[in-house]
């Protein structure tokens, strides 16, 4: 039986016939990922969607925080059709309580493309106001990020109510096989290693509540930040055990009374080579715990990631900060060797809560 969502997008009336919505199954794996890279290579022309993340996101154990749906033509029986490619997917995830992560894609040939986009926007309101109840909360922050020169999906964005609040820099560092051997040691009193693991490969439980701190304690003043319990934290590492890359997992210390207490945490990642690229390191989270401040710690959580990349013969470091980061963390980047090359915005809007829609008829929606 073909599934659909129970309170699906209300199309528009001029598409009804043409087009429909359901789940996402296994199939529509390949042909969203070719969606999506080639919303990327508009600003990237080597960009790639990753078909194995989205894999999880759409249909893996990931997809069981997302509620989600995909447009396909209407079949001859008058159903979403089950074997004609998706023309749009949108996803919400229900990252935090107060916090919606949004992710769409909708062909750039899709018929009444604006008007699509509108119903799958509206939709997607629909769907956070009933994160927001579950959560518990007035409210949900729908969040989505759009490359600065992508004005297309700005103007999709701005006509659906939402507002560009943000900007962040990606910045890439060139990585040297000297700096194998090179780079400076932290200062004295502090110290940077990777989590301690078991034989089994996986990380010490107590080194994993370490590393969820520090991110929680570092990023608590920082723009958009919302809490995320040690138990979601952990589900996420859950859900996809394959992308967790232990070895690149690292714990700054730093000495006081005779003991070594943790003072930051940086979570980092394999970026695959390109034709003109070659392969890298993307650093996904790094936090200095407020109290450890001033004593070099992210330069030393810094130089473990190049150190490593290094050793791993990989050409590059990249990562993302915010363009107006509190602690002038772009200015550290820079000072270290990172240059800015690739812009992305922030756009949110608001789903306030409603009550359950199972209490009331589909027409109420």
């Amino acid at each position: 039986m073909l599934l659909v969502d129970h309170f699906p997008p209300i199309l528009p009336a001029t598409l009804a016939d043409r087009l429909a919505t359901r789940l996402p199954l296994a199939a529509d794996v390949a042909p969203v990922t070719a969606l999506l890279t080639a919303a990327l290579r508009r600003h990237d022309p080597e960009a790639a969607a990753d078909e194995t993340a989205l894999r999880s996101r759409m249909v893996g154990l990931k997809s069981w925080s997302r509620r989600q749906v995909v447009v396909v033509p209407v079949g001859a029986d008058g159903s979403p059709s089950l074997d004609q490619p998706p023309l749009a997917w949108i996803a919400l995830e229900d990252r935090a309580s107060g916090r919606t992560n949004v992710q769409f894609v909708i062909a750039a040939d899709a018929p009444e493309r604006e008007a699509l986009a509108a119903s799958l926007l509206d939709w997607a309101v629909e769907v956070g106001g009933s994160f927001a109840r579950a959560r518990g909360v007035e409210a949900t922050k729908l969040t989505t990020d759009a490359n600065e020169l992508d004005t297309d999906r700005a103007q999709l964005l701005a006509a659906a109510g939402y507002e560009m609040v943000r900007s962040w820099l990606h910045m890439r560092r060139p990585v040297a096989p000297e700096e194998a051997t090179s780079l400076p040691a932290p200062r004295e009193g502090t110290r940077v290693r990777r989590v301690h693991r078991h034989d089994s490969g996986l990380p010490v439980a107590q080194d994993v509540r370490t590393v969820h701190r520090m991110l929680e304690k570092s990023f608590a003043d920082h723009f958009n930040s919302y809490r995320e319990s040690f138990a979601e934290f952990v589900q996420r590492l859950i859900e996809a055990p394959d992308e967790a890359d232990w070895d690149h997992w690292w714990i700054a210390e730093i000495e006081r009374e005779g003991r070594w207490l943790p003072a930051g945490g940086l979570v980092a990642a394999p970026m695959k080579a390109t034709p003109t690229r070659g392969a890298g390191t993307y650093l996904e989270y790094l936090g200095v715990h407020r109290s450890a401040r001033g004593h070099g710690i992210a330069k030393s959580l810094l130089r473990a990631a190049i150190r490593d990349a290094a050793e791993r013969g990989r050409v590059f470091v990249d990562l993302e900060v915010d363009d107006d980061s509190p602690t002038g963390a772009d200015g550290i980047y820079a000072s270290m060797g990172w240059e800015t090359f690739e812009r992305t915005r922030s756009w949110h809007a608001v789903a306030p809560a409603h009550p359950s829609r199972l209490l009331e008829p589909p027409s109420a929606m």
